[in-house]
C-alpha cells in the first residue's frame, strides 16, 4: 500500500509511524515512573527529581540536535532516538534493589534524548515534505502528526498502568524495548537517506536562532508548557492517588482518556481556528487562544480551594483545560515549522523544541516542589502567571493572514 503512495506522503507516513510507536513508549514510561516509585515510598519531589536529566537533556538535545539533523540528515537523528531509547528501557530492567535515583534519571536523561531527537526529526521533517506556500497542507499535517501523537501518548498512560499491574516494571520494560527495537530495525530500512539534510551545512554557532519570530514564539512556547507540567506532571497523578484516593489503574486510565482527547483536539484545531473560511493562523491568534486558557487556570485554582465538589470541579476543569490547551499548542506546532527557514529547518525547530524542554524542566521540578511545600492550587496559580505570560509574550508576534 505504502509502494501507491506518493515519496513525499509515503515518508510522512513512516515518520509518523515512528513517532506513534515511540511515543506509546515514552507515555508508558511516564506513568511507570510515577507510579512504581509513588509505591516504594518516593516523595513528590524526588519523583520529580527522576525526570529531572530527562528534561535537562531533552534541552541540550533539542539545542545540538536541530544542527545536527541539518548535518546529517533527519533520518539519522530519528533512528539514533529510537535506538536511544530500547537502550534506556533495557537500562530498567534491573532488579528493583539497582533502581537507585541516580540510575533511574541516568536512564531517563537518555529516554529525554531519544524523544527529543525523535520529535525533533518528525517536526522538522514535514517542512521538507509539504511544497512551499501550501500553508493550509502545512497546518493539517502538522496538527494530524502532533495530535495522533499526543493521542497515543494517553494510550501509553493507560498502558503503563495496565502493564505494572500486568507484568510488573521489569517485565513492562522488556516488553516495550522487543517491540522498539523491531519499529527500529524497519525504521533503518525504509527512511530516505538525504532526509532533512542541509544543501549549505550550517556551523555549530547557527543553532541559536537569528529569526525574531521563532525566538518570541520559542518564549511563548517556554511559558506554555510550564504552565502545563508545573501541575500536571507530578501534582496531579499524587494527588489523585493520595487526596482523592484514587487506584493507580483509575489515575493511569483517567490520564490517558485525557491526553486521548488532548490528542483529537490537535488534530482538529485547524478547522476550529479558522481553515473553513480559507485562511491560517497567525501570532494574534495565539496570544487570542492563550487568554481564556489562563482565564480558566485561576479558575480551577479557585475551585480547588473549596470544600464541596472539588472532585467535580478538578475533573470538569481539567477537560476544559485540555481542549484550549490543545488549541494553543497546535497553533505553536504549526507557527513553529511555517516561521522555519526551508533549508535546515531543523535548527530553528531544535532551537524551538529546546525552549519548550526548558518550560518542561521548570515545571516538573516546580511540580514537585510547590505541590510539596504548598499544594495543587499553589501550583494552578503559578500555572496561570505562566500562560499569561505566554499570551503578552505572543503579542510581538508577527500577524499575518496567509490563505490556503
Amino acid at each position: 500500500m505504502l509502494a501507491a503512495l506518493s515519496p513525499p506522503l509515503r515518508q510522512y507516513l513512516i515518520i509518523t509511524g515512528n513517532y506513534w510507536a515511540f511515543t506509546l513508549t515514552d507515555g508508558a514510561l511516564r506513568m511507570l515512573v510515577v507510579l512504581h516509585f509513588h509505591q516504594l515510598g518516593f516523595s513528590p519531589l524526588n519523583i520529580a527529581l527522576l525526570f529531572l536529566f530527562y528534561e535537562i537533556f531533552g534541552v541540550v538535545t533539542n539545542l545540538v540536535g536541530g544542527w545536527l539533523g541539518a548535518r546529517i540528515g533527519l533520518n539519522k537523528t530519528m533512528n539514533i532516538g529510537l535506538g536511544l531509547q530500547v537502550i534506556a528501557l533495557l537500562a530498567l530492567t534491573v532488579p528493583t534493589a539497582m533502581l537507585t535515583v541516580p540510575w533511574v534519571m541516568a536512564a531517563q536523561a537518555l529516554s529525554g534524548i531519544a524523544k527529543d531527537l525523535n520529535k525533533m526529526s518528525a517536526k522538522s521533517s514535514i517542512k521538507t515534505l509539504v511544497p512551499a506556500g501550501a500553508e493550509g497542507k502545512l497546518f493539517q499535517w502538522v496538527a494530524v502528526l502532533t495530535g495522533s501523537k499526543n493521542a497515543l501518548k494517553g494510550v501509553g498512560f493507560f498502558l503503563g498502568g495496565v502493564l505494572l499491574a500486568t507484568l510488573g516494571f521489569a517485565g513492562a520494560m522488556w516488553a516495550m524495548a522487543g517491540v522498539l527495537l523491531i519499529v527500529w530495525i524497519a525504521s533503518l530500512i525504509s527512511l530516505k537517506s538525504d532526509l532533512g539534510k542541509a544543501k549549505n551545512k550550517p556551523k555549530f554557532g547557527e543553532i541559536f536562532s537569528s529569526s525574531r519570530a521563532v525566538n518570541i514564539l520559542s518564549a511563548a512556547r517556554l511559558f506554555l508548557f510550564g504552565a502545563r507540567d508545573v501541575w500536571f506532571v507530578v501534582a496531579l497523578p499524587v494527588f489523585m492517588a493520595t487526596t482523592l484516593g484514587w487506584a493507580d489503574w483509575a489515575v493511569g486510565t483517567f490520564f490517558a482518556c485525557w491526553v486521548i482527547g488532548y490528542g483529537i483536539v490537535q488534530s482538529l484545531a485547524p478547522y476550529l481556528t479558522g481553515k473553513k473560511s480559507g485562511q491560517v493562523p497567525d501570532g494574534r491568534a495565539a496570544m487570542l487562544w492563550a487568554i481564556p486558557l489562563a482565564i480558566l487556570t485561576a479558575g480551577i485554582a479557585m475551585g480547588v480551594n473549596l470544600d464541596n465538589g472539588l472532585e467535580a470541579i478538578l475533573i470538569g476543569g481539567l477537560l476544559l483545560f485540555g481542549v484550549l490547551f490543545a488549541i494553543n499548542s497546535s497553533l505553536h506546532s504549526y507557527l513553529i515549522v511555517s516561521y522555519a527557514k526551508e533549508d535546515g529547518a531543523s535548527l530553528d525547530v531544535g532551537f524551538y523544541y529546546m525552549a519548550n524542554a526548558m518550560g518542561r524542566l521548570i515545571g516538573t521540578v516546580l511540580s514537585g516542589w510547590v505541590y510539596q511545600t504548598a499544594g495543587l492550587a499553589a501550583c494552578l496559580w503559578i500555572s496561570a502567571a505562566f500562560i499569561t505570560l505566554a499570551a503578552f509574550i505572543s503579542t510581538a508576534l508577527p500577524r499575518h493572514q496567509m490563505q490556503k
